[in-house]
């Protein structure tokens, strides 16, 4: 028996719909795919504005435009009916926060983007008012502008429509996925996961609940929250009027959480790592909450039924926008498949480094006043030197998140799964392998992100029946073991550091 499972991605730089087929019939061992394949893409971009240095914004309205017009044209591609899809689960860029009317659906400012900075000054008044401590042990997560009320409260401050809707009860402040959610059912239901809400730093992840003393630390109206509903299970459905017909909105994740799930990464100490804008490292620890004592973030996994499910996390803030920034801003390639060739012409780094703190640094130094550097340049330095220090770059700061990680557990990581777009780079998955000392393995499926929404979704609705059923049909298209010796790595990590602390003068 078939099953049709569309899945949105909604991230920083494009909105992607994904439709699988699940063949619940198949045997496990036959189908590549979990059992599920991957019938049909569709990627519609989207930009960001930079208003200023450290700011970033995007169009709310873009943002569901193009998410509408990925979907469309997916179920167009496929020749699919909107009628025959099973369940619907999304999948989106976590932190960045959209203010919205609660009468007329209207955005009211600017997306702030997880990016975005422009809340320093108001999280280092929080840490010398002494609420750090506070705040982490009630959200697991630590002070800084990356998560989501400090943008609230800035728009709250900053921006007087927000404000006027606060104050006559018309507020709606949402992450992307409550936008999606709002503009999917036509402003019938404003609605979140419990994944989404751990990101807002208003959450309690402990009593899995939006907290009151959080609330008026940061001045946020509580009816202006959407509702907090687990992230498998069926929370709405789509207005019919868009597609054709109802879809059931079944899944829910911030895109990381996601991805863990895609990854199968059900049992504590299971952990992947997802290379895009960023680097987003996460492990399963149960239903128990680590707190980090080495810069991590204690999260919500996934709530399923009455059951919240922990994750530790680390973030890196640049990793696939640094090839980007290479490639737009540098001229120095035209196609970002050409730095793997880059990066093996270059033989080494010749001694180069790049620290990417476009946007500051995050996990596990978290210091929003670095900004990226390249040193160690020579008169022989080329091209294919900085390149392949870009790609360096991204695996020396994941040694860093793994390093606190383990830290944090006492376990030892015996291997880590990888998605994102940036591994199908065999010398950055060779390079991160020879860093970690250990095996790092390439899922079948790289759109982990999608396939983990396309699951909860599916596990919502009767596609799968538990996840035990799901996670024995995880499969690995390659494993990468380490090359190099922890010795012959060691002058490389050292090289690092060094650069690391030139970049938080």
């Amino acid at each position: 028996m078939s099953h049709y499972l569309l899945a949105l991605d909604q991230g920083t730089s494009s909105s992607r719909a994904l439709l699988f087929n699940v063949n619940s019939n198949v045997n496990a061992n036959e189908n590549a795919n979990g059992s599920a394949e991957l019938l049909a893409t569709q990627s519609v971009p989207l930009v960001c504005l930079y208003p200023q240095p450290g700011w970033v914004e995007q169009q709310p309205n873009l943002i569901w435009e193009s998410q509408r017009h990925a979907i469309a044209g997916v179920l167009a591609t496929a020749k699919i009916s909107a009628r025959n899809v099973r369940a619907l689960g999304i999948s989106n860029q976590r932190e960045t926060v959209i203010a919205w009317h609660r009468d007329s659906g209207e955005p009211l400012a600017n997306a702030i983007v997880w990016q975005c900075r422009r809340t320093t000054d108001f999280c280092q008044q929080l840490k010398v008012a002494g609420r750090e401590n506070e705040i982490r042990d009630c959200t697991g997560l630590v002070v800084d502008p990356y998560f989501s009320a400090s943008k609230m409260r800035w728009l709250l401050d900053h921006e007087p429509a927000v404000s006027a809707a606060a104050k006559h009860g018309k507020l709606c402040f949402g992450t992307v996925d409550s936008w999606l959610i709002w503009k999917l059912t036509n402003g019938r239901v404003h609605a979140t996961d419990a994944s989404n809400a751990a990101r807002t730093q208003l959450f309690n992840i402990h009593h899995g609940e939006w907290d009151d003393e959080l609330l008026k630390m940061f001045g946020i109206p509580r009816e202006s929250l959407p509702r907090v509903c687990p992230s498998s299970g069926v929370l709405a459905t789509t207005d019919a009027a868009l597609f054709g017909a109802e879809i059931e909105i079944a899944g829910v994740a911030g895109d990381q959480q996601a991805a863990l799930f895609g990854q199968a990464c059900f049992a504590p100490g299971l952990s992947k790592n997802t290379y895009g804008t960023g680097c987003f490292m996460l492990m399963n620890t149960g239903t128990k909450a680590v707190q980090s004592q080495h810069g991590l973030l204690s999260t919500v996994a996934w709530k399923i039924g009455d059951e919240l499910t922990y994750a530790l996390e680390g973030s890196v803030f640049v990793a696939g926008a640094l090839i980007q920034w290479l490639r737009d801003n540098l001229g120095l390639f035209e196609n970002a498949n050409d730095c793997e060739a880059l990066a093996r012409q270059a033989g080494d780094n010749g001694g180069v480094y790049i620290v990417p703190a476009f946007v500051g640094l995050g996990a596990p130094h978290w210091d929003a006043q670095a900004r990226g550097i390249i040193c160690g340049l020579t008169r022989g330095s080329s091209k294919a030197h900085v390149v392949r220090a870009a790609l360096e770059a991204v695996a020396y700061q994941n040694h860093d998140l793994l390093t606190s990680m383990e830290a944090d557990t006492g376990i030892s990581l015996p291997e880590l799964r990888i998605d994102g777009g940036m591994v199908t780079n065999n010398f950055l998955c060779q390079f991160q392998a020879d860093v970690l000392q250990r095996p790092v393995i390439r899922s079948r499926v790289t759109e982990s992100s999608a396939l983990g929404v396309a699951m909860l979704a599916g596990l919502a609705t009767g596609v799968w029946s538990s996840l035990a059923d799901i996670g024995s049909r995880w499969q690995a298209e390659r494993k990468f073991l380490p090359q190099q010796s922890a010795a012959a790595m060691a002058p490389l990590l050292t090289g690092w550091q060094d650069a690391l602390a030139k970049a938080r003068r």
